[in-house]
C-alpha cells in the first residue's frame, strides 16, 4: 500500500512573504477607509478582524458618531457585493432573508420562486439593529452562525465572504430592543465607538462640510480576501497561549474555581465557548497585523475585550451600581497569571 504524500511546512521565507503581503493589504485598506473616517483606528482594526475571522461585528455608539459611514467606507473599498438593511419596528423575518412568490410565464403557467433578500450579500450593513423586535433581529441567528438561509423547507448557501456589520444605540436610549443572548454571542466583536476628540471634530467638519467629494475606491476582492482568512488559520498558537485564553474565559464564569472576585459579585453568567474562539482567531490576526506569524499572550489579552465585553452579562447588582463588563475583563488580565500555577 502506498504512503499517501505528505505536504511540507512551508518555509520560513514563504510565510515571511505571506505575512508581508498581509500586513501591506491591510494598510492598503487601513488607508483607504481613512480617507472618509477620522481616527477610531481601534474601530477599523476590530471591524477588519471581524472580516478576516469570518465573524460579525456590532458597533454601539450615540447617534452621529459615524457608524453607518464606517460600515459603508468599508464595503467601498471591497469589491465584493454589499446590502443595506435599515432596522425598524415594522421589518418583518421575510424582507431579511426573502420570500417566496407566484409567477406566471407568457404561457400563463405558474410557478413558485424564490425572490432572495438583502441578506444575500458579502457585506450586510444591518442598521440600528436593535430597532427591530426580537422575531425580526432573529431572522439573523442561522446566516450568521452556518452561513446558509432556509426558507419553506429550502436552504441556500451564502457567497463567502459573509459578514454582518450591526450598528446599535445603547438599550436606554427610547425605543430601542434588547438583543437576545443568543444573537449577541454571535458576533465576534462588540465595537464601543467613542465620543471624538478636538482635533478630530476639526477633521470631521473638514472632510464633511467642503465641497470636494472624497473618492473611496475598492483596493482588495474577494479571492484576496479568502487568502487572507486562510493565512490567519495558519497561525500557529502555543499551548500555553490557548491554556490562557481558557482560564481567562473560565474566569468570567462567577461558579468556577478561576472566577475574579468582581466575577462573583457582579457576573450572572460568563462567556462561551464562542469567546474562546473569538478571543483566538483575533489574536491571529493581531499577530500578523504586528507582521509576526505567531500568536501571544499579549495578543489574546489586546483583543479580550472587543471579543467578551457583550458576553460577559451582568447581574442585578452589577446593573444597579453601574459596573461596566470591561472593567470585570480589565480585572481578571490585571490579576491572572501568564502561566498556570
Amino acid at each position: 500500500m502506498n504512503d499517501a504524500p505528505v505536504s511540507a511546512a512551508p518555509s520560513s521565507s514563504v510565510v515571511h512573504k505571506q505575512v508581508d503581503a498581509f500586513r501591506k493589504s491591510v494598510d492598503e485598506l487601513r488607508a483607504e477607509i481613512g480617507k472618509v473616517i477620522v481616527g477610531n483606528k481601534e474601530v477599523i482594526d476590530g471591524a477588519l478582524t471581524c472580516l478576516l475571522a469570518g465573524g460579525h461585528a456590532l458597533l454601539e455608539g450615540v447617534p452621529g458618531l459615524g457608524k453607518t459611514m464606517l460600515v459603508r467606507t468599508m464595503a467601498r473599498a471591497l469589491a465584493l457585493d454589499f446590502s443595506r438593511i435599515q432596522f425598524t419596528p415594522d421589518l418583518m423575518p421575510a424582507d431579511i432573508l426573502g420570500t417566496t412568490v407566484i409567477e406566471e410565464d407568457d404561457n400563463h403557467n405558474k410557478s413558485f420562486s424564490f425572490r432572495k433578500g438583502p441578506i444575500f450579500g458579502n457585506i450586510i450593513l444591518a442598521d440600528e439593529i436593535n430597532r427591530a423586535t426580537p422575531k425580526t433581529q432573529s431572522a439573523l441567528l442561522q446566516a450568521m452562525q452556518e452561513q446558509v438561509v432556509t426558507v419553506a423547507k429550502n436552504t441556500y448557501v451564502l457567497d463567502p465572504p459573509f459578514l454582518v456589520l450591526a450598528t446599535q444605540n445603547p438599550l436606554e436610549m427610547e425605543g430601542t430592543y434588547p438583543l437576545p443572548e443568543a444573537q449577541l454571542d454571535r458576533f465576534l466583536f462588540k465595537l464601543n465607538i467613542p465620543f471624538p476628540g478636538r482635533e478630530e471634530l476639526h477633521g470631521i467638519l473638514e472632510r464633511t462640510t467642503g465641497g470636494a467629494e472624497i473618492d473611496v475606491k475598492p483596493v482588495i476582492d474577494g479571492k484576496r480576501i479568502l487568502e487572507m482568512m486562510k493565512l490567519v488559520r495558519d497561525v500557529p498558537v502555543a499551548r500555553h497561549v490557548q491554556d490562557y485564553a481558557i482560564r481567562l474565559l473560565r474566569s468570567t464564569h462567577p461558579d468556577t474555581p478561576e472566577a475574579h472576585a468582581l466575577t462573583k459579585r457582579f457576573v450572572r453568567f460568563g462567556a462561551s465557548p464562542r469567546g474562546a474562539q473569538s478571543l483566538l482567531l483575533a489574536a491571529k490576526i493581531q499577530a500578523l497585523f504586528d507582521g509576526r506569524f505567531a500568536a501571544s499572550i499579549d495578543d489574546v489579552k489586546k483583543v479580550s475585550a472587543p471579543a467578551l465585553r457583550h458576553r460577559v452579562l451582568l447581574n442585578f447588582e452589577g446593573e444597579a451600581e453601574g459596573v461596566r463588563s470591561d472593567q470585570v475583563i480589565e480585572a481578571i488580565i490585571d490579576t491572572l497569571p501568564d502561566a498556570k500555577a
